[in-house]
């Protein structure tokens, strides 16, 4: 069972909570999205010297921005707004960690120093429902695990549809809203890369080809790591040879929300892919910042090109309707400088792996031959969860990891005695290692106080 992340081995300051010695073990994180570079933090944290090397990280440029930064970033409870989970025990073990990451994401929030830096806010999100909850069983049993999940100001209201001036032509009958993180993810990819060099992490940028477990020995003998972690999304069908990996194209458009064109939009507003029964193209709304609103979206399986434009049928479908739902959206400018997002979000069929590597080599030792289990552990498949899982997961990987340094033989994925729990008792859902929602610094199970901005600076 995974050891508590949130607590005495977890510390929100730009220091690692345990320092390494020279004697601690190095772990080489393969990827620069938010999945490495938070896996990163969880490593620093516990006292491991950490490495990462990615092909490209989080840029601001006109370039194409890396999918971290493409996401709509809303911390969803699963299966999530983009698309539904088709793998059971992927789906309960989504359950515990995005419930991981939202304690860490809502402690960020509440602390305004961090949040400042961070990008992270604490906001309303609203979802609607083509139906009475209670009447599609799946609904209703995912808002019974929400309302007890420990998501704070939960809240079930279908006034919340004129509340939110939401067309009553668009057909929405019900709907419920709670607090969730809501990440401007360019701001928060530039801190999450700050925060790990200052707790100790080396970046490199090196594109590495090929089966990782074809090269393992090598790799880890140039990075004089003791154990790889595979965080590199897409790439993983290469690098992990897993043909099970495919692209799942989104775009956003976004929108200029100062208050001039239309009464501000500061809470998400969005239709479930599993409630609306569609996974390809949804209502989904949502605040980037204090003057960006994003307008999504579109979930398109195995495709591969970003060459989607203002003008793409799919794209003026999806403006349409956002439009229909929230009409005061039809004066809305698109933002001059950035206005249509596009990324590949990296599924797989299985959805998220979170596992050590399971082939073997065979080795021959005082004159025996032995199967040696691999030192890569993987975490990739997120699609379009990565920053609602990404504490969880990394929580996660950070038990492989020192199960792999124990050369422990490797298990294929299962369910853990909580997530077993959770998936019988339906209502009495547990949280793997929550605590009471206190102030952040002592939720966190930490001596000192969340440090301020003035003290991250000074640190760097």
């Amino acid at each position: 069972m995974p050891t508590p992340l949130i607590g005495s081995n977890f510390s929100l300051h730009p220091w690692p909570r345990k320092s390494p010695t020279e004697s601690s073990p190095s772990i080489l994180v393969v990827g620069g999205g938010v999945t490495g570079l938070t896996t990163a933090w969880v490593l620093l944290d516990r006292g491991y010297h950490v490495t990462i090397v990615a092909k490209e990280w989080a840029s601001y440029t006109d370039a194409q921005r890396l999918t971290s930064q493409i996401a709509g970033a809303l911390w969803e409870y699963p299966p999530a707004v983009c698309g539904q989970h088709t793998d059971a025990m992927s789906l309960h073990k989504s359950k515990r960690w995005c419930m991981i990451a939202y304690r860490i994401w809502d402690s960020i929030a509440s602390d305004p120093d961090l949040a400042a830096l961070s990008g992270v806010k604490m906001r309303r999100s609203t979802f609607f429902f083509p139906r009475i909850i209670e009447e599609d069983s799946k609904q209703f049993l995912k808002m019974l695990e929400i309302k007890r999940s420990g998501v704070r100001g939960f809240h079930r209201d279908p006034s919340l549809i004129r509340t939110h001036d939401v067309s009553p032509e668009y057909g929405a009958v019900d709907a419920y809203e709670h607090l969730a993180p809501m990440i401007d993810t360019d701001h928060a990819m530039e801190w999450l890369m700050v925060l790990v060099q200052s707790k100790g992490a080396k970046l490199f940028t090196e594109t590495i080809h090929g089966d990782l477990f074809a090269q393992e020995e090598e790799l880890r003998a140039h990075f004089h790591a003791d154990v790889i972690v595979n965080a590199t999304g897409l790439a993983a069908t290469e690098l992990a040879g897993d043909k099970t990996c495919y692209p799942l194209r989104g775009a956003l458009l976004r929108v200029v929300n100062d208050g001039k064109d239309f009464p501000k939009v500061e809470t998400a507003l969005a239709i479930t892919a599993d409630a609306a029964q569609s996974t390809n193209e949804i209502v989904f709304i949502v605040p980037r910042n204090d003057e960006t609103l994003l307008l999504g979206g579109i979930a398109q399986p195995r495709e591969s090109t970003l060459d989607l434009t203002l003008t793409d049928p799919v794209i003026e479908r999806m403006r349409k309707r956002c439009e229909a739902f929230l009409p005061k959206l039809r004066n809305a400018r698109l933002d001059p400088e950035y206005p249509l997002a596009q990324g590949l979000r990296p599924a797989r069929e299985r959805n998220v792996r979170v596992e050590r590597e399971l082939r073997t080599r065979t080795v021959q030792l005082d004159g025996t031959t032995e199967l040696k289990p691999s030192r890569i552990v993987h975490s990739y498949g997120q699609g379009g969860a990565g920053w609602s899982l990404s504490f969880g997961c990394a929580g996660d990987v950070a038990m492989l990891v020192d199960e792999a340094l124990r050369d422990e033989p490797a298990k294929a994925m299962e369910l853990n005695e909580l997530e077993v729990e959770w998936s019988i008792d339906k209502h009495r859902p547990q949280v793997t290692n929550s605590v009471p929602l206190k102030r952040s610094s002592e939720r966190l199970g930490m001596k000192h106080p969340a440090p301020t901005a003035l003290e991250f600076r000074a640190k760097l």
